[in-house]
């Protein structure tokens, strides 16, 4: 079983930066694909980026691309999401996810391929 806990959400100004943190436990953190969503009120949970094994392949949902940043350290079983420049419609509780099937684009935006998730870091954006 893995758990995964993040951290680092809160209230910030339009504009603004916010890292999300994504730990877990475990010595098999760098055999998982993450992925970040996140999910407004009354919407479905959305894809916001995905970052496989290595690091070497992310993707990024074309909403954030471009101010959204995932990143992994696998030393530190650790998954981040730098969100700068941030627009009041970026507010949303934010989720990590793990997955231990092989990286592709088409897997990783959808939330069902995933096998364990965070329970999630509220983000308020304010304007």
């Amino acid at each position: 079983q893995v758990q995964l806990v993040e951290s680092g959400g809160g209230l910030v100004q339009a504009g603004g930066s916010l890292r999300l943190s994504c730990t877990t436990s475990g010595r098999t953190f760098s055999n998982y694909v993450l992925g970040w969503f996140c999910q407004a009120p009354g919407k479905e949970r959305e894809f916001v980026a995905a970052i496989s094994r290595s690091g070497a392949i992310i993707n990024y949902a074309g909403s954030v691309k471009g101010r959204f940043t995932i990143s992994r350290d696998n030393g530190k079983n650790t998954v981040y999401l730098e969100m700068n420049s941030q627009k009041p419609e970026d507010a949303a509780i934010y989720y990590c996810a793990a997955e231990t099937q092989f990286y592709s684009v088409r897997r990783v935006v959808v939330p069902t391929n995933y096998d364990y998730w965070g329970q999630g870091t509220q983000v308020t954006v304010s304007s």
